[in-house]
């Protein structure tokens, strides 16, 4: 599933998801997913990414928050018409969950702003219509 959201300050966040089968085990509550983010830059002003926070959540109601500085180990910087992509993981206990929260950016004149991240859906092919 691929989603793109416009954000505050013309920061842009498109995300595609995939069931990782090889690092599953359905039988223990274990699903594993890969998300691909690609972040863009479609305004005028240059900004940097400095943390991120995320709140997973699985069809059982509970929830996992990611609190950290950067993504991937890089704090990447985005000048206008700019974008970085990366990929991580996430793991939860049942077939179906989501995930949402946000970038915590900077401008190059020091002005913070959240780029919120819209929610989406991780799940095991064949579950959703």
């Amino acid at each position: 599933m691929t989603m793109t959201s416009e954000l505050l300050n013309n920061i842009t966040v498109e995300i595609e998801t995939s069931y990782i089968e090889g690092q599953s085990e359905p039988d223990n509550d274990r699903y594993v997913f890969a998300y691909t983010i690609t972040i863009r830059n479609e305004g005028d002003i240059p900004a940097q990414l400095l943390s991120r926070h995320w709140v997973i959540t699985d069809a059982n109601g509970n929830i996992q928050e990611v609190k950290g500085e950067g993504v991937v180990g890089e704090q990447p910087h985005l000048n206008p018409g700019e974008g970085f992509q990366y990929t991580s993981g996430a793991m939860i206990a049942t077939p179906v969950g989501s995930m949402h929260g946000s970038y915590q950016m900077v401008t190059d004149s020091g002005d913070e702003f959240d780029a919120e991240i819209p929610a989406f859906t991780l799940a095991i092919p064949r579950t959703l219509h």
